[in-house]
Order: C-alpha cells, then structure tokens, then sequence
C-alpha cells in the first residue's frame, strides 16, 4: 500500500527547537518522530512512502534516503523554488500538496494514506483502511477522543449515528464544543478525492477539503479506534513525550541501553535487532 507523510511545515509552535530541525526530525531520545512513523507504516503493509517537504527539506531527505535503510521505498515532493542550487521553501497545504505528487508523478493509483509527521501512534491502520473500504466513502479520518477541557486545543469532529462526519469546529471554546473527538491528522482517501482539489493555488485537507466535502454531502466517515496518539504540538508536548520514552509508557516501544527499541510488528522477531542495527549506524554516521 502507499502513503504520504505530511512534512512541510515549519513548526512554529515549538520553536526554537525547530529554527535547525524540521519539526517532523525532532528525536524521541535517539529517533526522529518520523522514523517512528515510517516503521509504523511499514508494520501495517505501507511499504511505498512519499514526503512532502518544504522547510528544511535537505535535512530530512539527507537522513531517510531512498528508505531502503528501513524497508521501504520513500521519494520526496519539494514545494518551492530553487534558485542558483538553493532551495527556498514555500509550503502550499497539504492538500495542494497531494495534488503536485499526483501531477508530477500519477503515484496514488488505489486507497492511501496520508499522515501528519509529527506524532506517535499505535493505531491499526490496516484495520482503519479494512473500515474505511467498508463504509464505502471517498475519505475517513481517524478520530480520538480527549478529555472535553482540551478540545480548545484541536480540531473537533460530529459525527451522525453512523460515524459519517457532518461538522467540523477548529480549536473552539469548550462550551461551544459539539463533541470530544479531534483530528488526529491520519487520513485514507479514495483516488477519487482529487476531483475535489482545485487545479493550482494553495489548500489544505482540514481547513478546506474536508469542510467543502461535508458542504457537498460527501460520504466521509469518522474512525474511532483506540489507540496512542502522542501528538508533538508544542514544546511542552515534545518534553512530555521524551519522558515518556524514559519511563517506557509509550506502546511498542522500548527504551535500553541501546536506545529506541522499536517493535510495531510482534510477528517478526528480528525486527528489534534490526532497529539497533540502524540506529547504531545513524550513530555512527552523526559522530
């Protein structure tokens, strides 16, 4: 299967961690939080990857590579200019992104994802898709539910009786609040999405596709699973997360002396020595 990674945005909330990182390059200890999203996808049968950079894209394109290093096939859209050899960054919105990959390179030819690189998760996405093909929608969208008195935090979903989505409020006051299920920025599309995406210009999946596909009684559904959503928002959440990582409270992750210990995948046994095997080698090509 294939997805795309959302990584083009400068993460300005938790600057100034980002004015020489890319928001999505932030280590968990020892490992980039996109790293732990690749091995997510790869787990799950996401073995065709694409990422859309923008801010910072050398660092992040100098790190994975081709993905071979981790088992997958990664490629990389850049959205800006380049001038005299230089890139100059200008994200376009994340939808508008997935129309350029589309246009320069036909790569979403079946159901895909797509997932924002700057959280952890233990959510099952084959499940999620085997739901989403089964609900018969163009889109869904994997929800979580938070404690009311956050919601000023996110972006807030409605569903009706049968989890298809009807409204969607951005980070509204808590009274005004139609429901505690957010966001959670991982999303499965249908080919078909991209006769909704206009020819140029910039537009984004949350701010104007979903709510234009609601406005035309478009068949988008809500997938509430329980799962680990770990989102890297602000500093403070990037402080709680690593001392999570610490403690060993964070799903399928395992912190040694060896550092990160990944295992997403418990049906295959060698992946942890794996795991070591590339980030002793990361190690050794930073020092």
């Amino acid at each position: 299967m294939k997805a795309m990674i959302l990584a083009a945005g400068k993460g300005t909330r938790v600057q100034p961690l980002t004015n020489s990182t890319p928001k999505p390059m932030l280590p968990i200890l020892d490992v980039p939080v996109m790293e732990l999203i690749i091995l997510k996808l790869k787990a799950n049968g996401f073995n065709e990857i694409v990422i859309n950079t923008s801010y910072l894209s050398e660092v992040i394109e100098a790190y994975f590579k081709d993905g071979s290093q981790l088992g997958v096939s990664i490629s990389y859209s850049f959205e800006g200019e380049v001038m005299n050899g230089v890139r100059h960054g200008s994200a376009i919105g994340s939808a508008a992104g997935m129309r350029k990959i589309q246009n320069e390179k036909s790569f979403f030819d079946d159901t895909f994802m797509v997932i924002c690189g700057d959280a952890i998760i233990d959510a099952d996405l084959s499940k999620a898709v085997a739901i989403h093909k089964q609900s018969g929608g163009i889109s869904s969208m994997l929800l979580k539910e938070v404690p009311m008195e956050s919601v000023d935090k996110y972006g807030v979903v409605e569903l009706d009786t049968i989890n298809r989505i009807i409204s969607f409020q951005e980070k509204p006051e808590v009274k005004d609040a139609r429901s505690n299920l957010v966001n959670t920025g991982i999303y499965i599309f249908e080919p078909e999405i991209f006769s909704h995406i206009p020819h140029d210009g910039n537009y984004d999946i949350g701010a104007d596709l979903f709510p234009k596909l609601v406005q035309k009684n478009m068949p988008l559904y809500g997938i509430n699973l329980p799962f680990q959503w770990i989102d890297i928002g602000t500093i403070e959440d990037y402080y709680q997360a690593n001392m999570m990582a610490l403690n060993n409270k964070i799903n399928n992750i395992e912190f040694s002396s060896d550092g990160l210990i990944v295992n997403y995948d418990r049906s295959n046994k060698d992946i942890q020595q794996a795991n070591r095997a590339h980030y002793n080698d990361q190690s050794q090509q930073i020092g």
